[in-house]
């Protein structure tokens, strides 16, 4: 057992259960049910020990995630693009349409022993683990530690905020703004997102789709996505939180994780670590630009 990330409660907080307090406060349970589950297994510890769902939390109380997993992962032959890698840590290319975890073998976490060079330092870990997670249907950068040390620096600045990460997506219609911020609630929870419009094409089907970046400043389940839909301009692809007509079959969800930038949990140096976006995002631009100009021509 090792600690994954450790949050301390702030003064003046709201009384709170745990199970709801700690929704949110780290990145690898974002969700509810994820932190009831964790709770129940005792892998959500208040000041060092096991603890229930109903206990209430207090200023100065330290809530630790650790980690009980002891049996290793079935390996999973897939050949992962690892961007970056050293002993403390690993930056890889997510495929779309992969879970990080779970019950499932085709995830991750089961594909990364075999695409990973082990580390030789003496606080390495069992077998190589991701600190956030991705979207199912989202590709891109997913960070790794290799190291305890690289796993909780990493954690620490994931909750405190430090990385700054950037996507990318292909929305439906052309945002009124250039340049905004999104700042409304998810789940009854502050969340705040930032987006540039970078390219906007005609389309048949949707009048127009945009290519935008993206950077979300805070860390809710699907927060880009509800956000984007929220301003009338879903990520193309998006079968939960998008309009009807906007889903191209078969051909996913086009909202890519493009860079990180971040500092070295072990080196203490600045990292930055980024990706061209996905081919298919171009194909769709240059594919409804070429049957609006078809279109026209025969009108």
């Amino acid at each position: 057992m090792f600690i994954l990330a450790s949050h301390t409660v702030p003064p003046a907080i709201q009384k709170q259960r745990i199970s709801d307090y700690a929704c949110g406060i780290f990145e690898q349970l974002p969700s509810r049910k994820g932190v009831k589950k964790a709770l129940k297994k005792g892998a959500i510890q208040l000041n060092g020990q096991m603890t229930e769902t109903g206990r209430w939390v207090q200023p100065g109380d330290v809530i630790t995630l650790v980690d009980l997993e002891e049996t290793p992962p079935k390996v999973y032959d897939y050949d992962l693009e690892v961007v970056y890698e050293d002993d403390f840590m690993a930056v890889i290319n997510k495929p779309a349409g992969v879970k990080v975890s779970g019950n499932q073998f085709r995830t991750i976490v089961n594909m990364l022993p075999q695409n990973m060079t082990a580390s030789p330092e003496p606080d390495a870990l069992k077998w190589p683990k991701p600190v956030h997670r991705l979207d199912v249907p989202t590709s891109g950068l997913l960070m790794i530690a290799k190291t305890a040390q690289a796993h909780m620096g990493l954690g620490q600045q994931l909750e405190q905020k430090i990385i700054k990460k950037t996507y990318h997506a292909v929305v439906q219609g052309k945002p009124l703004e250039t340049h905004s911020h999104i700042q409304e609630p998810i789940g009854a929870q502050a969340a705040h997102s930032e987006y540039t419009l970078l390219q906007t094409v005609p389309s048949l089907q949707n009048e127009s789709v945009s290519l935008v970046k993206l950077s979300p400043h805070s860390g809710r389940t699907h927060q880009l996505r509800i956000h984007m839909a929220h301003l009338g301009h879903p990520i193309i692809g998006d079968i939960e939180y998008g309009e009807s007509g906007n889903t191209l079959l078969h051909k996913g969800l086009f909202l890519a994780a493009t860079a990180l930038e971040l500092n070295h949990p072990v080196l203490n140096k600045s990292l930055k670590v980024s990706i061209d976006i996905p081919h298919k995002f171009n194909s769709l631009l240059e594919r409804e630009a070429r049957r609006w100009e078809k279109f026209r021509g025969q009108k």
